[in-house]
């Protein structure tokens, strides 16, 4: 695709702007730049004033100043991109939504490096009413996310009523969440409620971190089974904050299994040994409470096999 080119954009000052602010004049005089583009390109050198720079953005008008300004064009806004190479295992479809298995290493939507092999691409594919509903949205009709290493059930709104009805429901904490995983060490207790805090780690600011001024954050935990040196959990979250499971289960000492970013790598998976089990809420449409499971993948199994757990023990119904 050609570049497009630079244009000089040329301003007479005309005497009744005496006294205003140079970026306020100039956001009101050109056709389109926002005021806040405009003060970027000030202060990136881009404008001058009677052949000198200048990047002062409240300077005041005199009135009969020339003004001279480098506008780059702007990007050009990201579009979705549907890809019909994708496949998604559907769990539920109606009106209101879309109820997906998410597989491990799957980026649920798009971002850098990932611009078309997404969840979100793959959906727009397969229902192309989806993206319409939203537009202009690189996430339509997303709720809530799982990180691209766990696997397990997602819930995806079809159109803007639906997608107001279950964030509220995920902000006022009624969907019920519940979660496998596998996890080093013997947890003792067997069954507890984890209630630490959990914010930005300072120090590594794409992990988080146990931190007292964090976010209010709660897991409650049962221990279904140990073996080896391993203990098979069910995690049911009571918050929704990034990495939850996984800095609240390392923060105990206990690290989820595979986990590169909290724990260590581990040879009995090669991925995250965290699965989304099972999630319920009300339909937007009905009101009627709908819960939806997510077997374990064959990753995950083969892990608890070769310790000899039974992946179903114990867990709640």
């Amino acid at each position: 695709m050609a570049e497009r080119a630079t244009r000089q954009q040329r301003l007479d000052v005309p005497l009744s702007a005496a006294g205003e602010r140079l970026d306020a004049w100039l956001a009101a005089a050109l056709d389109g730049p926002s005021r806040a583009r405009i003060r970027r390109l000030i202060e990136a050198g881009a404008l001058e004033l009677d052949g000198r720079p200048e990047r002062k953005l409240s300077r005041k008008l005199a009135g009969g100043e020339r003004l001279t300004l480098a506008l780059d064009p702007e990007p050009e806004a990201p579009r979705l991109v549907p890809n019909p190479a994708l496949s998604v295992v559907l769990l539920h479809v109606d009106a209101d939504l879309l109820v997906v298995d998410k597989p491990a290493g799957l980026v649920v939507h798009p971002a850098a490096g990932h611009a078309d092999d997404t969840l979100v691409n793959a959906l727009a594919a397969m229902f192309p009413d989806v993206p319409a509903a939203f537009p202009d949205s690189m996430r339509p009709g997303l709720v809530h996310r799982l990180d691209r290493d766990t696997s397990g059930v997602m819930v995806v709104a079809r159109h803007p009523a639906a997608a107001a009805s279950l964030k509220a429901q995920f902000k006022a904490r009624s969907v019920d969440k519940l979660y496998g995983t596998l996890v080093r060490g013997t947890l003792s207790p067997l069954e507890g409620l984890i209630e630490a805090p959990i914010g930005r780690d300072p120090q590594r600011r794409k992990r988080m971190a146990l931190r007292l001024d964090g976010k209010a954050a709660r897991t409650g935990y049962r221990v279904l089974a140990q073996a080896e040196g391993y203990s098979w959990v069910e995690a049911r979250l009571l918050t929704g904050r990034t990495h939850q499971i996984r800095v609240h289960m390392a923060g105990l000492g206990h690290p989820v299994v595979g986990d590169m970013v909290y724990g260590k790598r581990d040879r009995r998976i090669a991925r995250l040994a965290l699965h989304a089990w099972r999630l319920a809420f009300d339909q937007p449409s009905s009101g009627l409470r709908i819960a939806f499971e997510a077997p374990l993948p064959d990753d995950l199994c083969r892990a608890l096999a070769e310790l000899g757990i039974d992946p179903e023990i114990g867990r709640t119904r």
